[in-house]
């Protein structure tokens, strides 16, 4: 059986948030407190880039539903996931960075108390 994605780094931050219950019991609430803005900040940014570019989201320019992928048509494994239409692949990887990019500073800001 294949673990979920990111498990070992699920498991390194309890054994992480379990250190600093041990060590700092009473600096819990701040460390839960932080991860909690910082989370918030990501899904803030997330939809500040869907609100600020409504008409150029990354998906747009994939040359079929997302859903698909798993499919009874894809049935080739050394295809990728995601098709991106001809022509748009500069314009697909830069909306998907421009989102990375403007979730991150968003959490880097509330991260930094701005």
């Amino acid at each position: 059986m294949k673990l979920p994605r990111l498990t070992v780094w699920l498991a390194i931050a309890g054994v992480l948030l379990a250190q600093i219950a041990l060590l700092y019991p009473h600096q819990i609430g701040v460390a839960l407190f932080k991860v909690a803005l910082v989370a918030t900040a990501g899904v803030l940014g997330y939809y500040l880039d869907r609100s600020l570019f409504p008409y150029a989201r990354p998906d747009g320019y994939l040359a079929e539903y997302w859903d698909n992928r798993h499919s009874a048509l894809s049935t080739n494994k050394d295809d990728a996931d995601f098709r991106v239409n001809e022509g748009y692949h500069l314009v697909f990887a830069l909306a998907m960075i421009r989102r990375a990019v403007i979730v991150g500073f968003a959490m880097l800001a509330v991260g930094l108390g701005a």
